[in-house]
Formats: structure tokens, C-alpha cells, sequence
């Protein structure tokens, strides 16, 4: 057996793998539950979360358009958006899954918990508007600031008793999988092991070797850059063969508009509504792309999302809710919007309750109190103002957006319009104007473009669906 791979520093989760010598590839890997939950909640994870992480690690990583999407939001005078919370909503995103995905044993989503603000009003919390908000500076109904900064109280679990079993996250304890080089995982059990070295004509015992790994945050980053950009996943983060794949390497030829020009297309000119759709694609879980593109992308996360399908719910899940978590993942509460085209499903928002206790001194809670005396909270929206009609997107209108084929967006300005193309070296006899309307199929294509191309407008509006 090999010596362990990295030095034990800080927490991290022992594994083993198999390691083919002829060719130095992983064959495939064993762990338990820990590891593998650290897998499968890459698929609860935004996009915009798994952007910011990659790119703090590794600057000139990028996937697809969506980090030109992150640094044009970065770019964007906070003046653009509805509310000042609206630009940290999109740089970042929360997690519908970040109650389990805070006890993974490697939790790689660095931003800080939900804060909880209530209105600087001691009347207006307990009998006026009875308002919370996650961001500070909200306005509240009666017109005070919502600057009361509380800390949620946590309930106590009392009586429990343990089960060694309960200690996963999305997995039951006490179970072991095999995890392949492409990401597929699998119960272990000796007749996979042996199908696994028949595939890959691996007869030979001598030409097999054992290693111990010890995986920590950084490898955990690194298995989710390559899971997304590369194959031979594993044989790459493990071996540390870890050439920059390059990104785009598929495309896809994947009421609300923007006027596209050129075919391949050059820029679009859009309202804020077709930017707000392009924003949101930072908001959506990578599990709700990866089950979108089940039929027509390989990769690694598309194994990782099949792995999950195929996973008996009663013999190795926690729950069929938990399940639908990594199937089915949902945004985070406040993150959509009306008459949005994908009509990804919400999640909902605890309940809060804010309780006067002892000599006046309130406590936020999220179970009822039983006595005393307390409000019900409600939840401010972060993207409007109170007693807004309408619940909107993210930026305020109207406005207009010069949009780039790799999705580079900045407010209009035909200066700029016309020094692209004189960059690109297009004709202006050349260029041609096309009106597009998105609907859901087009809103689908043009996410799935900006995820796997460099060239999102081309693929989805103007291409057709490889077969």
C-alpha cells in the first residue's frame, strides 16, 4: 500500500482507490457516506456559488459564459439593481440544501450563514409590521431601517436518542460505495468491483496497486472544477494530473426578447427582463442543469446525477425528500421571480417567531413558543421594495443591455456596439437583425449553452439541437 498522498491537515475524509501502473489511471474508489454526501451535494450547489469558489482557487478557470455572467454583475453599479440586496443575492446565491450541506464533514460553501434583521421599531416587531429581512438596510413598512441584528436561537434536541446509521447527510450511515474514474457511484459489492476490472480489460493482478488518499477542501474544489470541465475525474484530482481542460467543449443549439445580430451572433440588445433570466442562471442548482442534460451530455455530473436515480430510496437514502433534494433541487426562497421561464420550483422559508422574554429581552426563533408573548414574523422580499405590487427580477427598469455572444453584459452604448464589431472584424453590410422571443424551451437552451459553450447566443437562437 502507498503512503498517504497529502499531509492530514485540518479535517478531511480518508480514501482508498485502485491504480491501474501500466497507465497510471484510477480503476476505481471506496469510501463510505461521508465522501460520497460530499459528492452529491455538488448537485444542491448554484451556479454562481460554484463560479465564486472556482475562481478564488483558480482565476483563469471557466465554465462555459457563466463566469463573463458572474464578472458582469461584479461590474454592474449597484444603482442597476431593484434593492441593494440584489446584487449580493446573484454574487451569492444561497442554497436551498445549506441546512444538511452545514453537517457534511467537508462543507466547501464558504459564505457566512443567513442573518436575520427585524425593524429598528420595538412596536413594529411585535404589533406593527412584524417583518424580517436576511439583508441589512431593508426598509421596513412603517419606514424604519431594519438594522436590529439578531441571532436565530437553535432548538434543543433533548431525549435523542443515537443511531450510528443517522450520521449521513443525504446517505444512511454505515454504507459503502464504489466510486468510478467518471464519477458514477455504486454500492460496493464484489460483483461490481470485478465488472468494473472487465471493462477495462484490467486482468492482470500484478498491474494493480493500492493508495490511500486523505481529501480535504482543496481536493473537494478540485473534484468539482474537473467534474464539470473534465473526464477521468478522479485519475486527474487524485493523481494530480490536472492539465486546464478547456472549456466549451460541447455545444448546444439550444412574452420576453432581445435582438440578436450576425449569424454567429455578435451582441444582442436586450431589456433588463432578458437579463434578469441570464442573471438567474447563477441562482439554479448544478443538479437542475445535470437532469436537463441527462440525455445530451456525457460528463461527469450527468454520472453523478444518474448515480443518484439509480440508488435504492429505502436501503441507502436518509428519505424520499432527500432524495428529491439532489434530483429535483430547488432555489433558494426569494430567488425567483414572477413569470420567470424556467419556472424552476422555490423553496419556502422556515417559520420565525419573534418572543419578548425576560425583562423585555426578545429572542428570534424558528418553533413556536408555547407561553408569553410573541409575533409571527413574515419574510421580506430582498428584490422589492415593501407593498410592491409585483414581485420582479433583479435589476430595475426599464434599461437597456448590450449582451455578448459569451454573454459579456454591460449597460447599451452604441460606441461600444460598434468597436465590437469592429473587433470581431464584422462588416456592418453583414450584420443582420433578428428578433428572438424566449419562452421555456429557449430559456432552457440558452442555460445549457452558457454552461458547456463560449458561444450562448450562436447555440441557442441560432443553431440547430445536435442529435
Amino acid at each position: 500500500m502507498q503512503s498517504l498522498h497529502s499531509c492530514v491537515q485540518g479535517p478531511g475524509i480518508g480514501l482508498k482507490a485502485l491504480v491501474n501502473k501500466e497507465n497510471n489511471r484510477v480503476i476505481f474508489a471506496e469510501s463510505d457516506e461521508d465522501f460520497i454526501d460530499v459528492l452529491f451535494s455538488f448537485l444542491t450547489i448554484p451556479m454562481g456559488t460554484i463560479f465564486k469558489l472556482i475562481h478564488n482557487k483558480s482565476p483563469t478557470a471557466g465554465i462555459g459564459c457563466m463566469d463573463n455572467l458572474y464578472k458582469s454583475i461584479m461590474n454592474l453599479d449597484e444603482q442597476q439593481f431593484r434593492t441593494e440586496a440584489c446584487k449580493t443575492m446573484l454574487l451569492h446565491p444561497r442554497n436551498a440544501a445549506e441546512v444538511e450541506c452545514k453537517r457534511l464533514k467537508l462543507n466547501i460553501d464558504d459564505d457566512e450563514p443567513p442573518k436575520y434583521f427585524l425593524c429598528d421599531s420595538r412596536d413594529c416587531r411585535l404589533s406593527g409590521n412584524k417583518l424580517l429581512s436576511h439583508y441589512r438596510n431593508a426598509v421596513c413598512g412603517c419606514g424604519e431601517h431594519m438594522g436590529f441584528e439578531m441571532v436565530l436561537s437553535k432548538k434543543e434536541s433533548k431525549g435523542r436518542v443515537f443511531d450510528a446509521r443517522d450520521r449521513g447527510v443525504f446517505l444512511k450511515g454505515l454504507t459503502r460505495f464504489i466510486i468510478t474514474d467518471a464519477l458514477e457511484v455504486m454500492p460496493a459489492s464484489i460483483e461490481s468491483s470485478h465488472s468494473l476490472l472487465y471493462a477495462l480489460q484490467v486482468t492482470d493482478g500484478k498491474n494493480i496497486e493500492e493508495h490511500s488518499f486523505y481529501i480535504g477542501v482543496d481536493k473537494v474544489l478540485t473534484l468539482l472544477k474537473h467534474s464539470l470541465i473534465a473526464e477521468a475525474l478522479l485519475t486527474k484530482t487524485l493523481l494530480e494530473q490536472n492539465p486546464e481542460p478547456e472549456s466549451g467543449k460541447e455545444d448546444f443549439c439550444c412574452s420576453r426578447y432581445a435582438k440578436s445580430r450576425k449569424a454567429p451572433a455578435s451582441n444582442a440588445r436586450a431589456s433588463e427582463d432578458f437579463v434578469d433570466l441570464l442573471f438567474s442562471f447563477l441562482t439554479v442548482p448544478l443538479g437542475y442543469i445535470a437532469k436537463e442534460m441527462c440525455n445530451t451530455f456525457g460528463g461527469c455530473i450527468s454520472h453523478l446525477y444518474k448515480s443518484v436515480e439509480k440508488l435504492d430510496t429505502e436501503q441507502f437514502l436518509k428519505s424520499c425528500k432527500h432524495k428529491e433534494m439532489l434530483l429535483s433541487p430547488k432555489l433558494a426562497p426569494d430567488f425567483s421571480y414572477e413569470n420567470h421561464p424556467l419556472s424552476i420550483e422555490e423553496d419556502i422559508h422556515p417559520p420565525y417567531y419573534y418572543e419578548l422574554g425576560y425583562k423585555s429581552v426578545g429572542e428570534l426563533k424558528s418553533d413556536k413558543p408555547f407561553i408569553g408573548h410573541y409575533s409571527t414574523l413574515t419574510v421580506m422580499d430582498p428584490t422589492s421594495h415593501f407593498k410592491e405590487a409585483t414581485s420582479g427580477g433583479f435589476l430595475t427598469g426599464p434599461a437597456k443591455f448590450t449582451v455578448t455572444d459569451n454573454l459579456i453584459i454591460t449597460p447599451i452604448s452604441p460606441i461600444k456596439c460598434l468597436s465590437l464589431l469592429n473587433k470581431l472584424e464584422v462588416s456592418l453590410n453583414d450584420v443582420k437583425e433578428c428578433v428572438v422571443r424566449v419562452g421555456y424551451e429557449e430559456a432552457l437552451k440558452l442555460l445549457l449553452a452558457s454552461f458547456v459553450s463560449e458561444s450562448a447566443l450562436t447555440n441557442a437562437f441560432l443553431r440547430e439541437a445536435n442529435p
